[in-house]
């Protein structure tokens, strides 16, 4: 496995917010909505959108060994 490069750290945390925020907007979307089923809906796309989230996490932190202690 190779050190992520700073255009790739880049990417992941941009994608990281962009997940986050998705989060937010789904289970914001649940809980306004009268309909259980669009709710629910709303709700199984927050937990799909907290999942891609943990993977990017979970990347991050597999790489955080590789990465330089010193600044280049």
């Amino acid at each position: 496995m190779q050190p992520l490069t700073a255009k790739e750290l880049e990417y992941i945390a941009d994608s990281m917010s962009n997940e986050d925020l998705l989060i937010k907007q789904c289970a914001a979307a649940a809980s306004s909505v009268q309909n259980p089923q669009l709710a629910q809906l709303a709700m199984q796309m927050a937990q799909r959108h907290q999942m891609h989230y943990n993977y990017l996490l979970n990347t991050l932190q597999q790489h955080q060994q590789l990465a330089p202690t010193q600044p280049m």
